[in-house]
C-alpha cells in the first residue's frame, strides 16, 4: 500500500558534539564532532521513505551551503523536497551536546524556518496526497503555528489522515500545552516522548497520559526511552520493550521510531507489528553518533 505522504518540518544543519574528556573552560576539549543534515521532520521523512512510500518534504531554508547539503541528503535518501528559500537569512542550525549516557542538550537557531509562509505550503499541498505529517517544531514556533494549523485543516478537508509529533518539551512548556493541543486539534495521530506526554496531559504516569491523549486523538504513541513505547488506539493499549543495544547518541532515535511506525501503519500493518519495527529502527540509530540518513 504505497502512499503519498507530505512532511511539513524544519530545515536544519546538525552539529553533534560528544566530548571525549572533561570540558576545559576557556580552553580546548577533545571531542567527536559530526556535521550533517538535521531536522526532526527530515529524520522522520527518511524513515518513512524506507517503508517505500512517496515522501515530499516541505519547509524553508536559506540560500546557503547548509540548505544545499540538506536537499542533497534527502535526495540521496529518496525524499523529494520543495523548500521556500530566503537569501537574507541562514538555514536553521542546531548544536547537540551529547553526554556520557548518550543524552543530548540542544542549542537551536531556527533561522529561515520561522519565515515559512502559509501560501507556499498551500501551493505544495495542491497535488493529491494521502497523509500529512506536521513536525511539532512548526506548531511550537508562534511565527509558523498558523501555517501548520492551516495545513492540517486543508488535509482534513480533503479526507487525508494526519499526524503530529511534539518534538521538544522546553518550548512546549513555554507555549503551554493548551495552545499546542488547540493548534493540533483534528490531527489523527500524535507522537510524543514520555516527558512531552506527561506535560501535555498534566498526568503523573504514562497510562494516564495515554488515556487523556486518547480522548483527543485516534491513535497515540508514547516512547519511554530504554523501556520502549506504548500505543493507545480507542480502548486498546499496547507496549513493546526497546531493542537492547549500546547507546552512543539518542539524536534522531525518536524520529526514526515515529517515521517507521507511521510508515508501517500507512502500509496497513497492525499497531503492534508497527511498534516492533519502530523499536528496531530506534535501536539502530542510538548505536552511532548523529541521526542516520
Amino acid at each position: 500500500m504505497r502512499r503519498r505522504v507530505v512532511v511539513l518540518g524544519d530545515v536544519m544543519l546538525d552539529v553533534v558534539v560528544r566530548p571525549t574528556a572533561s570540558i576545559a573552560p576557556t580552553s580546548d576539549t577533545p571531542a567527536a564532532i559530526r556535521v550533517s543534515r538535521g531536522g526532526s521532520g527530515a529524520n522522520l521523512a527518511v524513515a518513512l521513505r524506507s517503508s517505500d512510500h512517496d515522501v515530499l518534504y516541505v519547509g524553508a531554508g536559506g540560500g546557503d551551503a547548509a540548505c544545499e547539503l540538506f536537499v542533497e541528503a534527502l535526495r540521496r535518501a529518496g525524499v523529494q523536497s520543495r523548500l521556500e528559500l530566503f537569501d537574507d537569512v541562514p538555514t536553521g542550525t542546531v548544536v547537540a551536546l551529547i553526554d556520557a549516557k548518550g543524552e543530548r542538550s540542544m542549542l537551536s537557531d531556527r533561522g529561515a524556518n520561522s519565515r515559512l509562509h502559509e501560501a507556499f505550503v498551500a501551493q505544495q499541498l495542491a497535488e493529491p496526497f494521502d497523509h500529512l505529517h506536521v513536525s511539532g517544531y512548526v506548531l511550537l514556533d508562534a511565527a509558523t503555528r498558523g501555517v501548520a494549523v492551516s495545513a492540517l485543516a486543508l488535509a482534513h478537508g480533503r479526507g487525508s489522515s494526519t499526524s503530529i509529533d511534539v518534538c521538544s518539551v522546553a518550548p512546549l512548556r513555554a507555549v503551554t500545552p493548551e495552545v499546542f493541543l488547540a493548534s493540533a486539534s483534528g490531527a489523527t495521530m500524535i507522537f510524543a516522548n514520555e516527558e512531552e506526554a506527561l506535560t501535555l496531559s498534566s498526568e503523573n504516569d504514562v497510562e494516564g497520559a495515554l488515556d487523556f491523549l486518547g480522548t483527543l486523538f485516534d491513535e497515540v504513541v508514547i516512547t519511554v526511552g530504554a523501556r520502549g513505547a506504548y500505543v493507545a488506539r480507542g480502548l486498546e493499549r499496547l507496549h513493546s520493550g526497546a531493542s537492547t543495544r549500546g547507546v552512543v547518541d539518542t539524536t534522531g532515535a525518536g524520529d526514526a521510531a515515529t517515521g517507521t511506525y507511521l510508515g508501517a501503519r500507512l502500509s496497513g500493518d497492525e499497531p503492534y507489528e508497527a511498534l516492533l519495527d519502530a523499536m528496531l529502527a530506534a535501536a539502530q540509530v542510538v548505536g552511532g553518533l548523529g541521526a542516520l540518513g
